[in-house]
């Protein structure tokens, strides 16, 4: 069973994931620029709960913050970066992550977010597939829930494309900025997972 102080200690010092494109790591301040790019875009966080960023400083600023959330065990998002042609980092273009965990029911929740200007490429599958892959075999959880604002049919896309299966829509289940909005939900349990990659259980 997933037990809280784990996933302290693991987002601690968040490991470092890795895919043929991509580098998931840590968060950090040097990162402000090119989050800048996406999180000030109004297109971007018209399905998302958090407001557009008013500048480059906030979004360092933010990210300042992040840090100690991370020293105490408390931030679970990684930050999606291209690889370059030599394989090394090179451009930040979004986050992958978890936004919250049920220890009791041993589940969690994932978000992502990229930069649109690298949309249509894969990418976001391509993160959350990773990050599932770490949830399942690394902390072995037994599901993972995504959800999503009705209209944000990119978002979908992605989970459909990530093996997630709709569960079904919380009318009104969010009130966000001022009105309430309809909510999808859909899923991946560990087993579906591991069958699906050709796993054993």
């Amino acid at each position: 069973m997933l037990k809280e102080k784990t996933i302290r200690r693991v987002f601690s010092h968040p490991p470092v994931l890795a895919t043929d494109r991509l580098v998931l790591r840590q968060l950090k301040p040097g990162d402000a620029g090119d989050m800048f790019l996406y999180a000030s875009r109004r297109d971007v966080t018209e399905f998302l709960t958090w407001e557009a960023h008013p500048s480059e400083e906030y979004t360092r600023d933010f990210l300042v913050f992040v840090q100690d959330k991370y020293k105490e065990g408390e931030y679970y998002d990684w930050a999606v970066i291209l690889k370059d042609e030599r394989g090394r980092e090179g451009t930040m273009i979004g986050t992958c992550g978890f936004t919250s965990f049920d220890f009791p029911n041993n589940s969690a929740e994932i978000g992502y977010v990229i930069n649109p200007a690298y949309r249509n490429r894969g990418y976001a599958t391509e993160a959350v597939n990773r990050v599932l892959r770490f949830a399942f075999e690394e902390l072995e959880l037994n599901r993972v829930q995504a959800r999503y604002i009705i209209g944000n049919d990119v978002s979908r896309r992605v989970m459909d494309k990530s093996g997630f299966r709709f569960e079904g829509v919380c009318r009104a289940g969010l009130l966000h900025r001022g009105k309430y909005r309809d909510v999808g939900v859909c899923s991946v349990l560990a087993g579906e997972w591991f069958r699906k990659n050709g796993a054993v259980i």
